[in-house]
């Protein structure tokens, strides 16, 4: 018998937000070049203004969470005006947030700090 696996969906990631939506959540741009999945975690280039994947070894801003993303968005091509950010005052799932791969776990807890002080929670279970 074959397995039939889901992908993940905003409700695996988002465990609380506002009941206003707007408060949680942004609209932004992601830069092109970058095909980026649910959960993934968002920094701001400071150059630009433009979200990307974080990378905890730059020095462009995008080494600082702003937030997660809402939807898989490819922005491959073009960079999208249209892309959902998780930005503040939310619980999410530890299991659907999406880190870099190369990342370390120091760069983790950095990382898990900054977005609890946007007010961002990552629980275990959630």
């Amino acid at each position: 018998m074959n397995v039939i696996r889901e992908p993940l969906n905003l409700g695996d990631l988002v465990k609380y937000e506002e009941e206003c939506l707007n408060y949680s959540r942004d609209v932004e741009t992601l830069a092109a070049g970058q095909n980026l999945t649910l959960g993934c975690i968002l920094g701001r280039d400071s150059a630009t203004g433009k979200v990307k994947q974080i990378d905890p070894g730059a020095v462009d801003g995008t080494q600082i969470p702003v937030g997660l993303l809402m939807a898989d968005v490819d922005a491959s091509l073009i960079d999208r005006e249209d892309t959902l950010v998780l930005a503040r005052h939310a619980v999410v799932a530890s299991n659907a947030v999406v880190w870099p791969p190369e990342i370390s776990p120091t760069d983790q807890v950095t990382i898990t700090k900054q977005l609890i002080s946007i007010g961002i929670l990552i629980r275990q279970g959630a």
